[in-house]
């Protein structure tokens, strides 16, 4: 596998575009995505936890029922949730509009929404601002696309890679949003993924539940989980590779391949978490399950505790194995080693559940990072799993104080 450019552009037949419309107040920042395939795709997509949803979600599963898509239509700068029936209304226009200036079907649109909660979204500048999107599709247009969907995001969520499967080169790109309203169970988040892998729509749908379950709901900035999280994907075939739909090595090597752009996805999302000062990266080990080892690493990145001390580049580890306790988890306390790395260096500051006497300025060095790990040790069995957070600053204060205004 090797990574490449284009981000959703980067499979065979997909084209993309942002403009600005007029959602967004500001006329320097684009406010309308649209991701087209010139294939009819085998498509799924894996949404929120809430039980608060946002309009556009309602539409897209109603429209990914029978597996299929070719265009996905985006707005940033107003969620289109809490809207009742005309929020419904407005996200179907939505995808009409699509349908109006594209030979596509509206039941074949993918459509999302984000930005402030609980306001009645404006379809005419979206309807008006249609042919200009539509012009400017092209292959260099996810650049376009992925700043449309951005909203306090501070840097790009992009990446493609090619995988050869059954001897047949497939790419696999993707552009994502989110920086704050970020907890595991769908990540909060917005997640476009295009490839032109030749895969059935029920082997897509396994595949993308599978890695978005070890990659985006191992996540969290600030532990509010949105009404608007969706990951969707999109499968046009253009490759060429042997049609994948059963559980064979083909499969196998496609969902690696997936598994690695949403992982890497996911890291950037913490990495730029509102406020963030420092990328978290939570590994436990010696868990005497998956399950076991995933609770305990979502709760240490979850602590407010433990994110303002990673501010403040401060090696308490005591709020580590609180964070964990408070977790319900069964694990022994007093087997518990936790040690702190970075590029800076590794030490240890915990062994068994008590203090090791270490250097509190070189720990403080390591800390003081872009980029830290947190690693626990349970000693119980064989299990581990990471999980990816970032520190809690004052800006995220700032930044949320005033949001929607």
């Amino acid at each position: 596998m090797k990574q490449t450019r284009g981000g959703v552009t980067a499979a065979k037949g997909f084209l993309a575009s942002g403009v600005h419309v007029g959602i967004r107040k500001n006329k320097e920042k684009k406010d309308l995505a649209l991701i087209w395939s010139e294939a009819p795709c085998a498509a799924a997509a894996v949404y929120t936890t809430n039980r608060v949803k946002g309009q556009p979600l309602i539409v897209t599963q109603e429209h990914l029922a029978d597996g299929r898509a070719q265009a996905i239509i985006v707005n940033s700068g107003n969620a289109n949730t809490c809207t009742g029936d005309e929020g419904v209304k407005n996200a179907r226009l939505m995808t009409e509009y699509v349908a109006k200036h594209m030979p596509v079907k509206a039941e074949d649109v993918i459509v999302a929404s984000t930005g402030v909660i609980g306001q009645q979204l404006d379809v005419s500048v979206i309807e008006a601002g249609m042919p200009e999107l539509v012009k400017g599709l092209s292959k260099g247009g996810s650049i376009d696309a992925r700043e449309a969907i951005m909203t306090t995001d501070t840097m790009k969520k992009e990446i493609a890679v090619v995988e050869e499967i059954g001897g047949v080169p497939v790419t696999i790109g993707a552009i994502a949003k989110g920086s704050g309203m970020i907890h595991p169970n769908m990540a909060t988040m917005l997640g476009f993924i295009t490839t032109d892998c030749a895969i059935s729509p029920e082997m897509l749908n396994k595949a993308l539940k599978d890695v978005v379950r070890v990659s985006f709901n191992r996540v969290s900035v600030d532990g509010d989980t949105s009404t608007n999280d969706m990951v969707s994907i999109m499968a046009n075939g253009m490759a060429g590779n042997p049609y994948i739909e059963k559980e064979d090595s083909n499969y196998s090597e496609f969902r690696d391949a997936l598994e690695f752009v949403c992982v890497e996805i996911a890291k950037m999302i913490a990495r730029d978490g509102e406020g963030a000062t420092r990328l978290i990266e939570c590994t436990v080990s010696g868990a005497v399950s998956e399950d076991q080892a995933e609770a305990l690493a979502k709760g240490i990145i979850t602590s407010s505790l433990v994110k303002t001390a990673m501010f403040g580049a401060d090696a308490n580890w005591g709020r580590i194995l609180c964070a964990m306790g408070y977790t319900r988890s069964d694990f022994d306390p007093d087997k518990v080693d936790v040690c702190f790395e970075s590029p800076r260096g590794y030490i240890e500051v915990c062994k068994a559940g008590v203090p090791l006497n270490f250097s509190e300025e070189r720990a403080k060095k390591i800390l003081n990072n872009q980029e830290v790990e947190i690693i626990v040790d349970l000693h119980a069995g064989d299990a581990e799993v990471t999980a990816w957070g970032c520190d809690l600053s004052y800006e995220y204060v700032r930044i949320n104080g005033d949001y929607r205004t």
